[in-house]
């Protein structure tokens, strides 16, 4: 073997165990949101401070610049990990040990801090390590950005090439046909009924169980538990999902459940040759939403699945007020300006993003101070939908994000959405007779797609590379916007 070659080995073989340690941080993370006793938080953020500091010092090792230098690329697939390795590496070594360890330390006691404080609806009790978490992750994006924006330096861990300023621009694109679409939807004379009753936590967990098989996921790696926020964890042979359960809306459990199914069968669908490699994960979040997306949106919120759901609906549980197929698609895709993001319908849902970019741009590049985020906040809220936050856990205690730091996370998600939009596209162009195997609540031909197409590549292409090969074109807002008006315009007979 060459020397560049073995270089090229000794590279790999010390980030595979870099690779799996990242897995057991994970799985304490997972951990920490389902299973761990409420005492035990304090301990688990030295535990969590620990393992940071031996993974920061393993991605920060003076070996991996010299492995670099040598190492030489035999194949697109070595090509693909020497530039994660690098582009890693070159990140890591910018910020010191010991605030990677504060920072996992903090937001490991934040998590326990924001879900007590978010039960009692106390934004006073959450807002003193909000502080410290911003003040750390400030500190962060100046040592990345070196200069730069720091708001896109945070973003730049999540969706690789975006700026603030792309997605702003993106955003701007998109904002005066989603409130048009809303203004008229609202407006409109008929409007659907919702659903009715009492859904109990036994019969939504088998149908959540059930709903996850019909899309695929394969129980022999995973799990679903219940958790505040839903969230899936792992990749490789163990990826994890969660969801919750509100008795009142089935709805909140089954598609935060698909939801998560499609970040998980990414996880799941990627090629297993590359399993603890840099390009064994998802390759952005943006791309990772678009799996998650589409599963629960153009599939598992379309008429011809919906139809199968109602027929279950049926059999499981008494009365809900709605007696037919149509009916219920209505219900699954009614539009109201409710409050709860990860609830919200398909009209709302990227306007609730787009406020959560504006405010966490302004607290990291310090134009809005944590005191004040309650009241701006609500105040956008207000005056983006009409309607007056009631309490905090309905306005900005509601997403777990913050606390874990996640500073740069929420464009992603429409982002992704805008992805989903133009791989529906195409999904629907290469599986004409796609709604046929949805009605009877099968999506295996859609997600075999998916998953040829998109998860098994991994993190060999760049973000929008995977998608522009998957859908024949570039990337635009314009096959979502031309769904979402298509199908409420039909929907509310407009």
């Amino acid at each position: 073997m060459s020397a560049n070659n073995m270089a090229y080995a000794d590279l790999m073989a010390f980030q595979r165990e870099t690779e799996a340690l990242g897995q057991v941080a994970g799985r304490l993370g997972w951990d920490q949101e389902t299973m761990m006793p409420r005492g035990a938080a304090e301990q688990r953020s030295e535990e969590m401070s620990a393992l940071e500091g031996v993974l920061h010092a393993r991605r920060t090792d003076p070996r991996i610049a010299e492995w670099l230098a040598q190492a030489e690329a035999a194949d697109a697939v070595a090509a693909a990990n020497l530039r994660h390795i690098r582009r890693s590496y070159e990140r890591q070594v910018k910020v010191p040990g010991p605030l990677a360890q504060a920072l996992a330390r903090v937001t490991s006691r934040a998590q326990g801090i924001w879900a007590e404080a978010r039960s009692r609806d106390d934004v006073a009790a959450f807002l003193p390590i909000l502080a410290e978490v911003i003040k750390l992750r400030r500190e962060e994006a100046a040592c990345l950005a070196q200069g730069g924006d720091l708001y896109d330096a945070l973003i730049d861990d999540y969706e690789p090439g975006a700026t603030a300023e792309s997605l702003g621009a993106m955003f701007d694109a998109m904002r005066p046909r989603l409130v048009a679409l809303r203004s008229a939807v609202l407006g409109a004379a008929y409007q659907p009924a919702k659903l009715e009753g009492q859904f109990g936590q036994d019969a939504q967990m088998r149908m959540a169980r059930d709903l996850a098989t019909a899309f695929g996921y394969d129980w022999e790696r995973g799990r679903l538990d219940l958790a505040v926020h839903p969230f899936s964890s792992g990749s490789g042979d163990d990826a994890r999902i969660t969801t919750r359960v509100v008795e009142s809306d089935p709805f909140n459990c089954f598609y935060s459940t698909i939801h998560e199914v499609g970040h998980a069968c990414y996880e799941l669908g990627i090629d297993p040759d590359y399993r603890l490699t840099p390009l064994g994960a998802g390759v952005s979040m943006g791309v990772h939403e678009s799996q998650s997306r589409i599963y629960e949106n153009q599939l598992g919120r379309g008429r011809a699945f919906t139809s199968w759901m109602f027929g279950q609906m049926q059999t499981r549980f008494d009365g809900f007020g709605l007696t037919d197929a149509d009916a219920f698609y209505g219900a699954v895709n009614r539009v109201q300006s409710g409050f709860i993001r990860t609830e919200a319908d398909e009209v709302h849902y990227n306007l609730h993003v787009m406020m959560r970019f504006d405010l966490e741009r302004a607290l990291i590049r310090g134009d809005l101070a944590v005191g004040d985020l309650e009241a701006a906040w609500n105040d956008r809220f207000a005056a983006d939908f009409g309607v007056a936050v009631p309490r905090a856990s309905q306005g900005m205690l509601q997403d777990v994000h913050w606390s874990c730091g996640l500073f740069g996370y929420f464009p992603t998600y429409t982002l992704g959405n805008v992805y989903a939009g133009c791989l529906n596209v195409a999904l629907r162009q290469a599986v004409p007779d796609i709604d046929d195997h949805l009605a009877r609540g099968d999506a295996r031909a859609a997600t075999a797609w998916l998953r040829e197409t998109v998860q098994r590549h991994g993190g060999l292409y760049e973000p929008r590379e995977v998608v522009r090969l998957a859908c024949g074109f570039e990337p635009t807002e314009a096959p979502l916007l031309d769904y979402l008006e298509a199908k409420f315009k039909a929907l509310y007979r407009l």
